[in-house]
């Protein structure tokens, strides 16, 4: 009716309700959006603590994000990377990518601290070194389509884009649910695998 997709209203309802470049009240005001007006299937509270913990732990310098969405995910990202660290996120809609780049300069991040790259991962994923100078990553947060989840680990295993002993964490393996990737990550030998419980999103 309105002409425009959920996401560009929530695009809206941070330009009307958000601190410019305050990532933390970004966050939560996405998150009043999504418990209060219109469900958004990003990263939310509960996964965001884990995400919080695991950037303070580890301090990775190198991050690499599957599944922009609308950009709640990699200001969740940005804002707990150590100095100097830099941010690449992957969105395969270009409409949603559209919004994402404008939530990701709205919370203060800049292109030289956070990338966006526009296209399918199965493409992006292997152009990443030459391209986008991507060594390796550190870090991957993996919150794409799950049917996606195993076969973009193992390009990113093929393409040695993993530095030692770096962690993937991936969202919503249980439900709705990637079974394979699971299994693989669980069996290969090459990882030491924890779920951690958390709620549906909103």
């Amino acid at each position: 009716l309105t002409g425009t997709s959920r996401e560009q209203r929530a695009f809206q309802y941070l330009l009307a309700h958000a601190i410019p470049g305050d990532p933390h009240h970004i966050l939560q005001t996405f998150d009043q959006w999504c418990y209060h007006c219109e469900h958004l299937s990003s990263a939310h509270a509960m996964s965001g603590r884990i995400v919080e913990r695991v950037l303070l732990e580890q301090a990775p310098l190198r991050v690499l994000e599957l599944g922009t969405y609308c950009g709640y995910g990699t200001v969740l990202l940005a804002q707990g990377l150590p100095p100097g660290a830099r941010l690449y996120t992957i969105e395969g809609d270009p409409r949603h990518a559209a919004v994402a780049e404008k939530v990701i300069r709205l919370a203060g991040f800049s292109e030289q601290m956070v990338e966006l790259i526009v296209g399918p991962s199965e493409e992006v994923i292997p152009r990443l070194r030459e391209k986008h100078g991507l060594m390796n990553a550190n870090l991957v947060f993996m919150d794409h389509w799950k049917r996606c989840y195993l076969r973009d680990l193992r390009l990113l295993e093929s393409h040695q884009l993993l530095a030692e002993g770096a962690t993937i964490l991936a969202d919503n393996v249980l439900f709705p649910g990637a079974p394979h990737f699971l299994q693989y990550a669980k069996t290969c030998g090459k990882y030491h695998c924890k779920v951690h419980r958390a709620s549906l999103e909103y």
